[in-house]
């Protein structure tokens, strides 16, 4: 088994919410969110954004507007929807909950 292989399924998992959580804190622009992404080592191919951005907005749980740039073709903002919003509620809940069964487990002195 490749450990490689077992973080990179581990981030992915959890990609959808950290994008969700940047998301709700206002509008933001795509590359900004790949920068913060980034540098917390979730996601490091921006191949894989975009194509996550357009499921989300699928699903209803996105919207964007285009804002013209003064250095540049216009940028599309993302902002959450209200579903997005109690989606992302319901994330949480269920992040909560791992974090704390993951400690319950992981805490215990290995044998």
């Amino acid at each position: 088994m490749n450990v490689e292989n077992t973080q990179v399924q581990m981030r992915k998992g959890i990609l959808e919410y950290c994008i969700l959580h940047i998301i709700s804190r206002g509008e933001v622009y795509a590359s900004d969110m790949l920068d913060e992404l980034t540098s917390a080592k979730i996601i490091v191919v921006e191949g894989t954004l975009y194509p996550l951005l357009t499921r989300l907005k699928n699903a209803g749980l996105l919207e964007y507007k285009w804002v013209e740039s003064k250095s540049g073709p216009p940028r599309k903002y993302y902002k959450l929807t209200d579903k997005g919003s109690k989606f992302l509620g319901s994330l949480t809940e269920t992040w909560d909950e791992l974090v704390h069964s993951t400690q319950m487990i992981t805490s215990k002195p290995i044998a």
